[in-house]
C-alpha cells in the first residue's frame, strides 16, 4: 500500500509563553534581557507564544515584534488578542492568532512574564487516570507527555530530551534533559528523581534552569515541588 504523501495530525508540544503586561517597549526590552542573560543558550532561538491580552490598539505591535526577535526567541504565534485592530496588525505581521480553548490545541507549560500582575487562579481539579511507565533510555530530541497521569521512567534521560506530565514525574535514574510536572496548572505535583542534573526543572509553569539548581543538590536524589508559589528542593536521601 502506497503511503501518503503528507498527513496533518495533531499533537502536543511545550512551548515558552511570553505574557506582555504593559506596553512600555523600553521596560519590554530591559526585561527580555536580563530573563536572556540568566541561560543565553537555553533562550537562542527558543519558539515562543506571545500572550497580548493586556495590550489595546495603540501599542506598536511591529516594534514589540522586533524587540522580542532581537533577544534570540523565534516567535510562532499569538494568544490572548481581544483588539479588532491588534489582531489585525498581528496578522499583517505573518503571523497566527491563536485561540485558548477548555481544550488547548498547544500545551502551555512555562511562562516568561514581563511586569507580572497578580491573577487569581482557578483551583485546578483534573484527576489523574492512570500512570505511563517508560523503561527504556529517553533520547536527546524525544518527547513523552503524559496526559492526566504520573510519569514514571525507570532508565536514564539525556539531554535534550523532555518530560511532561499533569501529574508527578519519578526518574529512577540520571535526568539531563527538562522534567516539567503539573502541566496543566496543578501546584500540588512533584518531581521526584535519583539523578539530578536536568536543564530545567518546572512544577505548574514555575521553573529553574540547571544553573538556579542548588549546586548542593546537583547529581544528587531529590524531590522538588512548590511551596508556597516557589520551587523547593529536598533530598530524598
Amino acid at each position: 500500500m502506497q503511503k501518503k504523501s503528507i498527513e496533518l495530525k495533531s499533537s502536543n508540544f511545550t512551548l515558552l509563553v511570553l505574557y506582555l503586561n504593559n506596553q512600555n517597549i523600553d521596560l519590554i526590552n530591559e526585561s527580555l534581557y536580563k530573563k536572556t542573560q540568566e541561560c543565553p543558550k537555553f533562550f537562542k532561538n527558543a519558539p515562543i507564544i506571545i500572550n497580548v491580552s493586556r495590550l489595546c490598539s495603540t501599542v506598536d505591535w511591529k516594534k514589540i515584534q522586533d524587540t522580542i526577535s532581537s533577544h534570540g526567541f523565534f516567535v510562532v504565534g499569538v494568544s490572548g488578542c481581544q483588539d479588532n485592530i491588534l489582531k489585525k496588525n498581528i496578522i499583517d505581521s505573518g503571523l497566527p492568532i491563536l485561540s485558548e480553548r477548555k481544550k488547548k490545541k498547544y500545551n502551555f507549560v512555562t511562562n516568561l512574564c514581563i511586569n507580572p500582575i497578580k491573577n487569581e487562579k482557578k483551583a485546578i481539579n483534573n484527576k489523574v487516570e492512570k500512570t505511563h511507565i517508560i523503561d527504556i533510555p529517553v533520547r536527546s530530541g524525544q518527547k513523552i507527555y503524559a496526559k492526566h497521569a504520573d510519569l514514571i521512567v525507570v532508565n536514564n534521560v539525556s539531554a535534550g530530551a523532555e518530560l511532561v506530565a499533569d501529574g508527578n514525574i519519578h526518574i529512577y535514574g540520571i535526568v539531563r534533559g527538562r522534567v516539567l510536572a503539573g502541566a496543566n496548572g496543578d501546584s500540588s505535583r512533584k518531581i521526584f528523581c535519583t539523578g539530578l542534573f536536568a536543564e530545567l526543572v518546572s512544577i505548574s509553569g514555575e521553573y529553574w534552569l540547571s544553573d538556579q539548581i542548588p549546586s548542593e543538590f546537583f547529581g544528587k536524589s531529590a524531590q522538588i515541588y512548590l511551596k508556597n508559589k516557589f520551587l523547593t528542593i529536598n533530598s530524598l536521601s
